[in-house]
């Protein structure tokens, strides 16, 4: 939306997410363990706990480079990274690296403590390494406070701990871009430069993305969807030089996720000709789609048309995949562009892309190519399903 997207909701929510504050909470203690508890995205994006907090009521006029940055009176923000990369023999890996801030309470706390704050930050950070059918995930938390994890808009920097996401060069003037991505945990890592590529878009109405019916549900919600990517990844003992395209999504908002949202469906696709989707399907507890689904198509000149799913853009499962403790999630689609006549295959590099983290989701690298000899054109993305894991307080 990610995320989330919905932004992953990504996420319109990459995702995430509000609730995780319990756990955030905790891992900022000063034994420094990371727990384990399950957390309920729906409660998360829900609408609880709003008095205080800045809402997303309407389109609202952007501001760059400072929207590139916090917007700590709202409560839940992420800055989410993916991207499918290439060496020069052909070898793919995808990645992911989401940076989430949570606002614990609308102000913060009234103290002259340097450490105090009202701000918890969680990251993630996950490879797929496709050769080697394997695919790794991490998580970190921290407190917003004396440097440990944070954000700013000038210089542009995003960070947790040594994962960060900044401008690349602070003394070019060239603005924000390009940006350096760094990322690492166990046995690999990623270390890449990132250009703007395409035109920023602004998703939803002029950024506004709505979620659901009610005051406030609603996120404000920008992408950069055809990124340039180079650098290093390493995997194990391996330093792989990589080429490739990243999408950043970027959302901020109190409350999201409507009563009776369960979680969604959000795709990420670059395709041949510099062609970018978006969709992004709102599942309903039913399992019916919510009719704030929506899609963006950016054209090769970065032109950006809003896409109503189920009418201009068309979404079917078309396969299946049982994580390890039962959980059942889509793997594999049928996305359909009506007014391009593109009648394209989505399926994932590998089954098994399921972040086992404080909130479970899936999320990784696909492939796309034409269905049955349509003339629809091939290409790489990333999907994000939430709410499938037993999505439920206290698991």
């Amino acid at each position: 939306m990610g995320t989330g997207a919905l932004g992953r909701a990504r996420r319109a929510g990459a995702l995430a997410m509000s609730a995780f504050l319990v756990v955030v909470a905790s891992a900022c203690l000063p034994d420094g363990g990371v727990p384990r508890a399950r957390l309920s995205l729906a409660e998360t994006l829900g609408g609880a706990d709003t008095a205080g907090y800045a809402r997303a009521t309407g389109p609202r006029p952007f501001a760059f480079p400072a929207d590139h940055g916090p917007h700590p009176d709202f409560r839940t923000e992420w800055w989410y990274v993916t991207g499918n990369l290439e060496t020069a023999d052909g070898r793919p890996v995808g990645f992911q690296l989401t940076f989430f801030r949570s606002a614990l309470a609308p102000t913060p706390p009234a103290t002259a403590s340097p450490w105090a704050t009202n701000q918890a930050w969680m990251a993630h950070f996950a490879l797929t390494d496709v050769r080697g059918g394997a695919f790794h995930a991490f998580e970190r938390f921290d407190r917003g406070a004396v440097g440990l994890a944070g954000a700013r808009a000038e210089p542009f920097r995003v960070w947790l701990g040594d994962w960060s996401l900044e401008t690349a060069d602070t003394t070019a003037n060239r603005g924000v871009f390009p940006v350096r991505l760094r990322a690492h945990g166990g046995d690999v890592s990623v270390d890449l430069l990132l250009d703007a590529g395409k035109p920023l878009v602004l998703q939803g109405d002029r950024g506004f993305s709505r979620k659901g019916p009610g005051p406030g549900n609603a996120s404000y919600y920008y992408s950069l969807t055809r990124m340039p990517a180079r650098g290093e990844v390493r995997v194990g003992a391996e330093t792989l030089r990589t080429t490739g395209l990243a999408w950043l999504d970027r959302e901020w908002s109190t409350s999201a996720l409507s009563e009776g949202e369960a979680g969604w469906d959000w795709f990420a696709l670059q395709l041949d000709g510099g062609w970018d989707l978006m969709a992004y399907r709102i599942r309903e507890r039913d399992g019916s789609a919510s009719p704030f689904s929506r899609g963006m198509l950016v054209g090769p000149d970065g032109e950006a048309r809003p896409l109503v799913l189920g009418e201009d853009v068309l979404v079917d499962a078309t396969a299946s995949w049982t994580s390890r403790d039962g959980a059942v999630y889509p793997s594999g689609w049928r996305v359909r562009v009506p007014a391009r006549g593109w009648d394209l295959d989505v399926r994932p590099v590998l089954d098994d892309q399921e972040l086992d983290l404080a909130f479970r989701y899936w999320e990784g690298a696909v492939r796309v190519t034409a269905r049955g000899g349509a003339d629809s054109p091939r290409g790489r993305g990333y999907v994000e399903l939430t709410g499938y894991a037993g999505d439920a307080p206290g698991r």
